[in-house]
Parts: C-alpha cells; structure tokens; sequence
C-alpha cells in the first residue's frame, strides 16, 4: 500500500514554501506612500473650503425660517411717521463755495441758505402741523457720507459722521446753530468755521440739519445734508479770485495772474493796476499787452486769463473823441475805450450800419482819439443819451489773435500828436432806434461793443 507524503510543515497554502514567495520591490513601495500623502494633503487643503461652503449654505438656509436679528441691515425701508407720511428736510438751494474760515456762509450769489420740509412722496412742502414748525439743529458731518438723497439713511447712520471740534479748539461752528421752520420753510443765520477741513479723514466737510431734541416724538423726520466742500484757511481768501471780477479789483484776481508773481509785477511796471487798465489795453493795443507778459505765458494761459476778464460787468461811463470843436461827429467809446458807435449830425449810428467808407473814417477817428485820449470827453451814459439803455452783457466780442491786433501804436501818449483828418460827409442817420443789436468789429480790428444800445437821439 502506497504510503502519502507527508505535506512539509513550512509550506503556505499555496503549496510554495514561505521564504519563496515574492516580496514587495522597495519603488512600488515608495510610490504608494507618496500618493497616501498627496491625498492626505489634498484632504486638509479642502476641508476649510468646505466647511465654509456647508456653513454659508446652511445659515442661508436658516435665514428663510427665522426672523432677522436686531441690528442687522436689512434692504432700506421706506421711512414713516404714524401716519405713513415720508418726511424728509431739504437743502433748497446750494452753498457758495470757496469756504474760508471766518467767513460767513451763504448760498450761491449771496443769497441765504433754505431748508424745507417736505413729504417725499408729494415733493410737496408741509405746511400744516406741529413739524411744519419744529426747530432744527445745524450740525457739520463728515464730507464722505456718501448716502445718497434719495436713501432713507437711520437717525443713528447720521449722527455717527457728526464732527465736533479738535481738542483744545474753539466749537467748530459759530452763529445761528438753530433754525425754527415756519410754514415747513426756515433760513440760516450767521453762521462761520472756525477751523479748515484739511484735518479730517475727506478733508472736507457737509452741513446739515436735524429735528431738535423734543420735537416731533415719535415722528421720524429724515435729516438734510449739504454737497461735500472744502474749507480753507482765511488766509486763502487773501489770494482768491473774483467770479466775475470787478472792474476796480487788482489785475491779479484774473485767472492765471498771481499776487506779486512775475506778471502781477509786469503789468504793475507797466501802469496796470486794475482790471479796468488791462481790458483797456486789450481793447486798444492787444499786443503790447502780450508783450509785456511776455513768453511766461502761454498762448492758452492768455486766452484763459482775456476770457476771465470779459466776464466784467460794464459801468454806465462813455466816452466821445469829437472830430471838431463844432462836436457835429464823434465817436463813442465804453469805460473801457471800446468802440461802440459813431455820432453824426446828433444821430447815432453803430458801425455795421456804416458804409465801406465811412467805416475808413471812423478807423482813423479811432486812431486819432487813442492817441489823443485826453481832449476826449467822458459822460454818464444817461445824461449822453437822455433815454433808457440795455444791461451790459459782458464783453464778448474782441476774438483777434494777439499778433493781428488793432494796431494802435500810442495807447498812453504823452502828449496830442500832430494826425491829418479826413474829413469825409456823413449822411444823418434817421433809422429807427437800435435795440438788442451789437456793434460789430471794424476793418481796423476796433472791437465791437458788449452792450446792448441803444435809443439815441444825441444833441449837437
């Protein structure tokens, strides 16, 4: 009988014996513990991300099921008093700015400043009830509170941009700091900064106005609030210029001119003090003018500073150069030596309703009476002309380049220069009057006038 083998005791259960089988290389297990850690960082890297994608999810999702929580801003709501009113106080008209310290502050062409009250929703003023009569309280803000007029900001939104004084300094605002509205309309008083805005976060600052404390309880009033401005030192003020300049302020108060800068000094030199002396010059001799500024300005400086001086309101003051002692022809003459028309045979006549020749003579009666400036004859317009005349409107009609001037070449003669005079026959003018019509400009370059004649009926 066939005897089994006995199987050996250290075989495995494969039959292979155990130190045969076949062990892990070293690479294939370097390579598994190298993905093992990628996996594990991969995990740490998005676990935040997800946390704080499950979380926004799941609060959002909260949020459709309870009430939101006390002090968290929701969308703005409309506003209300008990009676569903939407009132609101309102600025009514704008500051005018630059602001100086010290200085008064009023609305735009020094008229006061005018806060209403009003129902939002009407745009009407409320003139009934007691908040048609409720004090206010002018207050200065932050200049970036930013909310926008329409927004119905809270009491708290705006008494937190509230800015009250540095330490050690005097109250920020001084004056009438309340205002009692009557009819639901109230003014400002006097009221002036102390200190300039440069120290703030905007560096600039808002006025505005509130319901005073003890008024209208229980009835929400939205406040006001001006347009963000600035707020120098007076000092500034020193050194500002003048919207339109007048015609006795210092020649620097035009653009692009600085207080005792190289052309205030220039034009000084040269006998211009005032505004008047300089639109004088540009009338009569534009390219002295630019001569003596010389090449410190600039094509476009000189044309932004000649703009700024037209904007000057004319006087009334006219001046007539005779061609004769008998005065039967003359020319007329503004306050600031522009030609403005022609008298002949106690008519008045403007120079586009000249003929070619005519015109040839008045050229050379202007030439004869720039450089004979003083045997002219000044008069107040009124007492010239004997009836009613237009506003100026300013001086808008010189447009010549400075090197094609007037070429006038003695506007502050010495004395009177010997000038041969045509004397050329005028016809009397019988037209009607002359109303809303400029003078235009001669064949010389002699400016046309800014005003707006005319009704002349001129004596001999």
């Amino acid at each position: 009988m066939a005897r089994e083998k006995r199987p050996l005791e250290d075989s495995t259960p494969d039959g292979m014996p155990e130190e045969k089988r076949q062990r892990p290389g070293l690479a294939s297990v370097i390579v598994e513990a190298v993905k093992m850690d990628s996996l594990q960082k991969l995990c740490s890297t998005l676990e935040p991300l997800l946390r704080r994608v499950v979380g926004e999810e799941v609060e959002r999702a909260l949020a459709k099921f309870t009430p939101p929580k006390v002090g968290v801003r929701s969308s703005p709501k409309r506003i209300q008093g008990p009676d569903q009113r939407n009132l609101r106080l309102q600025f009514r008209n704008k500051l005018a700015l630059p602001l100086f310290t010290g200085s008064k502050i009023e609305g735009e062409q020094a008229s006061s400043i005018h806060v209403v009250l009003v129902d939002a929703d009407t745009g009407r003023v409320v003139t009934g009830g007691p908040e048609a009569a409720a004090k206010l309280d002018v207050v200065v803000l932050e200049g970036d509170f930013a909310a926008d007029d329409d927004e119905n900001w809270s009491q708290e939104e705006f008494e937190n941009v509230e800015v009250r004084e540095r330490d050690g300094k005097r109250p920020l605002l001084t004056g009438d700091l309340t205002v009692v509205l009557k009819d639901g309309v109230g003014s400002l008083g006097d009221l002036s900064f102390t200190d300039n805005s440069s120290w703030i976060r905007s560096r600039k600052f808002r006025l505005g106005v509130k319901i005073s404390s003890g008024f209208c309880e229980g009835l929400r009033i939205r406040e006001a609030k001006t347009e963000a401005f600035t707020v120098k030192d007076h000092r500034g003020e020193l050194y500002k210029k003048h919207y339109p300049p007048a015609l006795t302020d210092e020649v620097w108060r035009l653009d692009k001119i600085g207080k005792d800068g190289a052309f205030h000094k220039r034009l000084n030199q040269s006998g211009i003090q005032t505004v008047e002396d300089f639109l004088r010059l540009v009338v009569m001799d534009p390219q002295r003018l630019r001569n003596i500024l010389g090449n410190g300005m600039s094509n476009k400086m000189w044309e932004g500073t000649v703009e700024h001086a037209k904007t000057c309101v004319l006087s009334g003051k006219l001046y007539v150069y005779y061609a004769d002692d008998k005065q039967n022809i003359g020319v007329i003459f503004n306050n600031i030596f522009q030609l403005m028309g022609l008298i002949a045979d106690g008519s008045y006549m403007s120079v586009d309703s000249l003929s070619d020749n005519e015109k040839v003579y008045v050229d050379k009666l202007v030439k004869v009476a720039y450089e004979n400036w003083e045997n002219v004859v000044d008069y107040d317009g009124e007492a010239l002309i004997g009836v009613e005349t237009y506003p100026v409107k300013g001086i808008d009609s010189y447009t010549e380049e400075p090197n094609n001037g007037a070429g006038v070449r003695n506007p502050y003669p010495q004395g009177p220069n010997n000038v041969t005079q045509q004397q050329t026959a005028l016809p009397s003018s019988q037209s009607a009057p002359m109303q809303q019509q400029r003078s235009s400009t001669s064949s010389s370059g002699a400016t046309g006038s800014g005003w707006y004649p005319l009704k002349l009926n001129v004596g001999p």
